[in-house]
């Protein structure tokens, strides 16, 4: 993978404590979408995901946590990825920046 290349990633936590619970949560919302409580889409270049790992690696205690990487594939490819969900539908939340 380049370094220009992006690929599209589901990006799933378990996290023991609240206070680091809430760090990654945060540090994702930086890189993606929120999906499902612990879960995230992120679209990410090689430089990307080795910036969000190392992020993610000093929020995390690595004998009690745990964060789980899914390369689904690139993201503008329509036959890259199947999505579905039983149950109510995935909506995508527009995410807007607000600067004060």
């Amino acid at each position: 993978m380049s370094s220009t290349d992006r690929f599209e990633w589901i990006v799933a936590y378990d996290v023991c404590d609240p206070k680091r619970l809430r760090k990654v949560y945060r540090t994702l919302r930086g890189y993606g979408d929120h999906l499902q409580l612990s879960v995230f889409r992120c679209v990410l270049s090689a430089r990307q995901l080795e910036q969000l790992k190392a992020e993610l690696h000093e929020r995390i205690a690595p004998t009690e946590d745990q964060v789980l990487f899914v390369r689904v594939g690139h993201p503008d490819r329509a036959n890259a990825r199947a999505t579905f969900t039983l149950g109510t539908p995935l909506t995508h939340v527009e995410r807007v920046c607000h600067v004060v």
